[in-house]
């Protein structure tokens, strides 16, 4: 794409994020820079031909896009030793849990676009869920940064005022996932399946699931109606299921969850 990128923070969402951009061909090694206070952690990268560096403002003026992907408490600090470096025609954008554009602008206090973006770790397989909310940003950029997310999974143009209930609907989602394919597994024991088998068949089963929703544009219920035939074992389950509370449960998980981010 020609854009020079620089990842401030080699950790494991911003390497997942060049990799992911380098075995799409979104952005050649070379116009990547990925920064980290022990650049020995980042050799894998290096080897690739990505510039590493342990100099934020460096890389920082060399970057056209700049994503911070450090942990919350340093990126106040981060962004103080870099602001002079943010100047106008750059991007910045925010993969940090909590920060918020405001938080951002407070410290840089400068009128260029700023993102915030909230993927989850299927990052790491090129297939999050990524949601993006933005200030200042023209057409060309939006498009810019959606492309670059669309490089890692699905992207969803949010208002920020919605960034939490993205954060638990998308990012703690994996976890209620998860779970939900682990109860699959135990259940699957019990009626006879090894360990091994149990987690393929429930896996690629939801994965698959999944997949209908996303490429047929269909309703949950739609599918659902198609394998509940009458007086059938599957209307059975799913009947017990609710009746034990399943979806009730869920949705309030969900709630608790957003109360809890909501308060902290």
């Amino acid at each position: 794409m020609g854009k020079k990128i620089t990842i401030l923070g080699g950790g494991n969402l911003g390497t997942a994020i060049a990799e992911g951009l380098i075995t799409s061909k979104f952005s050649k090694a070379a116009d990547l820079i990925v920064t980290k206070r022990n650049t020995a952690t980042l050799k894998a990268l290096a080897e690739k031909r990505v510039e590493v560096s342990d100099n934020n403002a460096v890389a920082v003026k060399k970057g056209d896009i700049i994503i911070l992907a450090v942990k919350p408490f340093q990126a106040a600090d981060v962004l103080n030793g870099v602001k002079k470096e943010l100047t106008a025609g750059k991007i910045l954008i925010s993969v940090v849990t909590g920060v918020t554009i405001d938080d951002m602008q407070t410290v840089i206090k400068k009128p260029i676009p700023v993102f915030r973006a909230m993927p989850n770790t299927a990052i790491a397989i090129r297939e999050s869920m990524t949601c993006i909310a933005h200030r200042e940003a023209k057409p060309a950029d939006l498009q810019f940064v959606k492309e670059l997310f669309a490089q890692l999974g699905k992207v969803a143009l949010i208002d920020e005022k919605l960034m939490e209930a993205a954060t638990i609907l998308g990012a703690c989602g994996t976890a209620y996932a998860m779970r939900y394919i682990r109860a699959n597994i135990q259940g699957g024991i019990e009626i006879g399946f090894d360990a091994a088998t149990a987690s393929l068949i429930a896996a690629q089963t939801v994965k698959g699931a999944a997949e209908l929703l996303l490429q047929k544009g269909t309703h949950p219920e739609q599918e659902i109606d198609k394998v509940t035939t009458p007086k059938g074992c599957t209307i059975a389950g799913l009947n017990e299921m609710e009746h034990q509370g399943f979806s009730s449960s869920l949705i309030r998980g969900i709630v608790a969850s957003y109360k809890k981010i909501a308060k902290d």
